[in-house]
C-alpha cells in the first residue's frame, strides 16, 4: 500500500477536507473533525478510528498499535501499510468516516444535505 492509494480513497469520500497539522500529518477530516491521518516525512504510517470491538481485536495484531494521544477515542496506528489489502484499507477508512460523521452535530449534517 501507499500514500497515493490512501489519500485516493480518503479524497473519494464526500465533503473531506484535507490539510497538514502539527507540521508533518497529512489529515483527512469531514466537517471539521478528524477521522484519517498519516505523517508525511517518515514510513508510511496510518492513523484511524475504529469501533471498540475492532480497536480490541487491531489493537493487538501485528503492525498495528493503539494510537498515540488517541487510543482512549479508539484510533489505531497501523504501522504495517502492507498487513491490509486495498478492500480492508477501502473498509477501515470508510468505516472511521462514518464514525465521525455519526457524531457531527446536526446543524453541521444539515449543511451537507444529510438527515439530521
Amino acid at each position: 500500500m501507499n500514500i497515493e492509494t490512501l489519500t485516493n480513497i480518503c479524497r473519494a469520500l464526500p465533503f473531506v477536507a484535507e490539510d497538514v497539522k502539527w507540521g508533518n500529518d497529512l489529515c483527512f477530516t469531514i466537517g471539521a473533525k478528524m477521522f484519517c491521518a498519516m505523517p508525511l516525512e517518515v514510513s508510511l504510517k496510518v492513523s484511524f478510528k475504529v469501533t471498540d470491538e475492532e480497536f480490541g481485536e487491531l489493537s493487538t495484531s501485528f503492525g498495528i498499535i493503539p494510537a498515540p494521544y488517541a487510543a482512549r477515542h479508539k484510533w489505531i496506528l497501523v504501522e504495517e501499510c502492507n498487513i491490509f489489502s486495498q478492500q480492508q484499507w477501502e473498509h477501515y477508512i470508510n468505516k472511521s468516516y462514518n464514525l465521525v460523521k455519526m457524531k457531527l452535530p446536526k446543524k453541521v449534517l444539515r449543511g451537507m444535505g444529510e438527515p439530521a
